[in-house]
């Protein structure tokens, strides 16, 4: 599955995109704001992907998607969904390299892929997590109409993060 916008692509993510996926999860950001995968080398690189989004695409019909720039296809960072223990509803995740932020790429990609949720899945809720010294992040969802529901500890963690729900009503046809 392919999803496309005006400047960006996003494709289901292979084992050919592990030198990438250990670029991104290695980043300051992500082990800051989203945590350490222990990927340290292409072959962790290729087992997070076989564990984590390819098990997600053939599991869900959904997962997190690589996200490059339609111009010139350079590779941004992810987005997509993800159905986690714990939670009621498949989530919203997303990020980016530093270098993308503050350019609209982030808002562009989750509106995607809710849009794609909505009238492709049949989604009427999407959660997201996100720690709450993420700023950015929480702006973002809060842009994109999620609404702040409650504190939660995700199964294994150690730290409340910050829960928050958009509700999406299916559009049936209009009455005449």
């Amino acid at each position: 599955m392919i999803l496309d916008t005006d400047r960006l692509i996003l494709r289901e993510l292979t084992l050919e995109d592990a030198p990438f996926i250990l670029e991104l999860v290695n980043e300051p950001s992500w082990l800051r704001f989203i945590g350490d995968r222990g990927v340290r080398d292409l072959d962790g690189a290729r087992a997070y992907l076989q564990k984590g989004p390819l098990v997600m695409y053939a599991s869900h019909g959904f997962g997190l998607y690589r996200v490059e720039r339609k111009e010139d296809g350079t590779l941004m960072g992810m987005c997509g969904l993800i159905k986690r223990e714990g939670l009621p509803h498949a989530d919203i995740g997303f990020a980016f390299f530093p270098r993308f932020w503050g350019q609209g790429y982030a808002r562009e990609a989750a509106s995607a892929v809710l849009s794609h949720s909505r009238t492709k899945l049949g989604l009427e809720h999407v959660l997201a997590i996100v720690d709450p010294d993420n700023q950015s992040s929480i702006k973002l969802l809060e842009t994109l109409g999620f609404r702040f529901q409650r504190m939660v500890r995700m199964p294994g963690a150690t730290a409340d993060i910050r829960l928050y729900e958009l509700h999406q009503p299916q559009q049936g046809p209009q009455a005449s």
